[in-house]
């Protein structure tokens, strides 16, 4: 008889409120707010087109996007975003078609985490 291992893939979103707060401090309520909703809106879309790029083999496209994350998620304190969106890149660039898949799908579950921890974070009325 077979034997099958389910794998639960969980693992904490790590966000820096400091670097939102740096933000609020900086461009004021209004400000902050209009950066912030930016930067998820643009990492959002450019998260839907890796899974694209990844299936077309335009790796080095795949990780000039990649890379573009981390200094977006890195803007807007989603570290562990900007960390798994670096290894991405890493991969694209290092031709392990294993490794980038495995990592892409790590990004797209960290990446909708990290999303929603923001937009939260953000809601006064939770």
């Amino acid at each position: 008889m077979a034997h099958f291992a389910i794998l639960h893939h969980e693992e904490p979103v790590r966000l820096d409120p400091d670097s939102l707060e740096a933000r609020y401090s900086e461009l004021g309520p209004a400000g902050a707010e209009n950066v912030v909703c930016r930067a998820m809106e643009e990492l959002a879309l450019r998260l839907s087109d890796l899974a694209a790029l990844h299936r077309a083999g335009r790796l080095d496209q795949l990780a000039r996007i990649a890379r573009s994350m981390v200094a977006i998620a890195g803007q807007v304190g989603l570290t562990s975003f900007a960390r798994v969106a670096g290894d991405v890149a890493r991969c694209a660039q290092s031709g392990d078609p294993i490794a980038l898949g495995a990592t892409l799908c790590r990004l797209e579950r960290i990446g909708d985490l990290s999303l929603t921890a923001v937009w939260d974070m953000q809601d006064p009325g939770i």
